[in-house]
């Protein structure tokens, strides 16, 4: 993998996870937020909760959440919180609308994802639900890991690589 035409490799993989929030299909979360050293943790994690529309299931009082006993969408949106705490220049998202409501769906690719991106954020979205390509600056579509095409979804007829 390449990052604005530099390698990550051993030398300098560190650097790219301090830098990376990642959320996966397959997760886990923690019920504390260790390693924040932000008096505003709770009304900024709040916040999140309520802009997520969890706000109801879940609150953070003195760093910890009350609850992670949630649905599985749910709980991606608690780690989306995180994801969003910990404010780092590179977003990870696999798969991560799957599980969201309909609604709640449409409000993550539509919003979130573009408030990411107009705060300067890069944002990869791994997902198959192509109701959302057009969405993205860039689409790669892969095939059984086998890299097959790159494209603008904004772009006009012809204008495609492969």
């Amino acid at each position: 993998m390449t990052l604005n035409g530099e390698r990550i490799d051993h030398g300098n993989i560190e650097w790219f996870r301090q830098n990376t929030s990642a959320i996966f299909t397959d997760f886990h979360l923690f019920d504390e937020y260790l390693g924040f050293d932000d008096p505003d943790l709770d009304d900024r994690a709040n916040r999140y909760l309520d802009m997520l529309a969890i706000g109801d299931k879940a609150r953070v009082l003195d760093g910890r959440l009350s609850t992670t006993a949630l649905s599985q969408g749910q709980r991606k949106r608690l780690a989306l919180v995180t994801a969003m705490l910990e404010d780092r220049p590179i977003y990870l998202f696999d798969e991560w609308a799957a599980d969201q409501e309909p609604r709640f769906r449409d409000r993550f690719y539509r919003e979130i994802l573009g408030d990411l991106a107009a705060r300067g954020k890069t944002v990869v979205v791994i997902t198959h639900d192509d109701r959302y390509f057009d969405v993205a600056d860039t689409l790669i579509r892969l095939d059984v890991g086998v890299q097959q095409s790159t494209a603008s979804p904004h772009a006009t007829p012809g204008e495609h690589r492969r």
